[in-house]
């Protein structure tokens, strides 16, 4: 087998070394802490997570759930960082919530015992030649972020700065009061949905953003705001006619409900994937707390009952614009073995940053040898998060935690079903496609190497 680099010791790359060592390679895992420390790491740990202790629900029929159930089957003898987090496990009702310190120390022993594997203490400052595969994070450092760029070119380089609008559930909307329309009449005339406010209801809403309880947020994230993605509090607190001049301007928009009146105020929202499933807030980036955003955000008209797929935020972050900068498995356009997973791909969560590690490797396995890499149907939770990665708008792309919007929908033959049987049906579906897929591209390892 093929010697291998693996760049980055978090969630991601820790996992794609292990799996890649599972397969039979020889793996050289760089972590450049303690050499090189950053602002958000406390120790030099392997799989240290800085931000929640919790690897979300692991009920099948929860996306996050599903995701792990692929996790389980695409690793070699299963995932690393979910055996870690089992023995780890604190009590957190349906989630899969860790002794942060525990679970770190296991991924730690468990990298340090594989006989394959060894550790380089250090920062990589260039781009790895030869087969590997970097899953450097949101922190990655500046002078490798420099070389990708150098590698990807300038239009297609690296996000700084992350401003996320919120993404709501199609079929949690009330389409009673939303209208569909795209201002002025242009492009297909209705590519937006949108909600009008009356001028009690808008003098409301910027009352609620103004007084609404934000993040104060780590160290690591305090950066300047640009003038293009303020958050929409901060525009609130600015006049109370900022946004009906910025994203929530009415003109261009009438309203049919009220006889083509123009109405004072307008939220659009943008659709976020092809089967219109998944709609973005436009130009609604926020530090609003979580249930600040449920609260504030479900006062909107038609959105009283909307599911969040997305919350938004705003803060410092490092990703790959993918749909414009790497090829369909996540590999610069001429290395298809130079890989790239985890949070640097344009995935949110640490379960996705996992999920795309434990892909790469499976692919980089492929690729050192000969065979194409391959992706999963878009029918699967893991499918579906790669398809939203390489077939976003560029313009547009911004990080996505797993959901079941993500994956095709289900043909129902417009018979009309309940949330619970619909995401049976869609877990059920997605079981059987991920599995048939593996067995098509014998992706399944059948001895693999005995865990540290």
């Amino acid at each position: 087998m093929a010697e291998v680099t693996v760049v980055g010791g978090g969630l991601s790359g820790s996992e794609a070394a292990y799996q890649l060592a599972e397969r039979g390679h020889d793996v050289t895992l760089h972590e450049m802490r303690p050499v090189r420390g950053t602002p958000a790491h406390q120790t030099d740990r392997l799989g240290e997570i800085v931000c929640s202790n919790t690897f979300k629900s692991e009920d099948p029929h929860n996306a996050h759930g599903l995701l792990k159930l692929e996790m389980d089957e695409l690793g070699a003898g299963g995932s690393l960082l979910l055996a870690c987090a089992r023995e780890s496990r604190i009590p957190g009702g349906t989630a899969l919530t860790v002794d942060r310190i525990e679970f770190a120390g296991r991924m730690t022993a468990a990298i340090e015992a594989h006989p394959r594997i060894r550790i380089a203490r250090g920062e990589v400052e260039n781009l790895p030649s030869g087969p590997a595969i970097v899953a450097t994070g949101p922190l990655t450092s500046d002078a490798l972020s420099l070389s990708i760029r150098r590698a990807l070119g300038s239009d297609h380089g690296l996000a700084f700065f992350d401003a996320i609008a919120p993404v709501v559930s199609d079929e949690s909307l009330d389409k009673e009061q939303l209208f569909a329309a795209s201002r002025w009449g242009k492009g297909e005339g209705d590519d937006y949905l949108n909600a009008p406010m009356t001028k009690e209801q808008y003098d409301a809403f910027i009352e609620a953003l103004r007084t609404g309880e934000e993040y104060a947020g780590h160290d690591w994230e305090n950066v300047p705001y640009f003038e293009g993605c303020l958050p929409i509090e901060v525009m609130a607190h600015r006049g109370p006619e900022t946004l009906r001049f910025g994203p929530m301007k009415p003109v261009g928009l009438p309203v049919p409900q009220w006889g083509g009146k123009r109405a004072w105020a307008v939220i659009q929202l943008r659709r976020e994937d092809r089967a219109g499933q998944m709609w973005n807030l436009v130009g609604f980036q926020t530090r609003l707390k979580i249930p600040e955003q449920k609260r504030i955000f479900r006062t909107i008209p038609g959105l009283e009952n909307a599911e969040f797929l997305r919350w938004g935020s705003i803060h410092r972050n490092t990703y790959l614009n993918f749909p414009a900068a790497l090829t369909a498995h996540g590999s610069l356009p001429d290395r298809p073995e130079l890989m790239f997973a985890g949070q640097i791909t344009g995935v949110e969560g640490y379960t996705e940053s996992t999920a795309i590690g434990i892909l790469a490797a499976a692919n980089l396995d492929r690729v050192v040898r000969g065979l194409d890499p391959v992706i999963p149907p878009p029918t699967t939770m893991m499918g579906g998060l790669m398809r939203y990665l390489r077939e976003s708008d560029p313009a547009h792309f911004a990080p996505m935690n797993s959901n079941f919007g993500l994956i095709d929908p289900l043909e129902t033959g417009g018979k009309k079903m309940k949330k619970e049987e619909k995401r049976e049906r869609l877990v059920e579906r997605a079981r059987a496609d991920f599995g048939a897929w593996m067995d098509a591209h014998d992706l399944r390892v059948a001895e693999p190497a005995a865990r540290g």
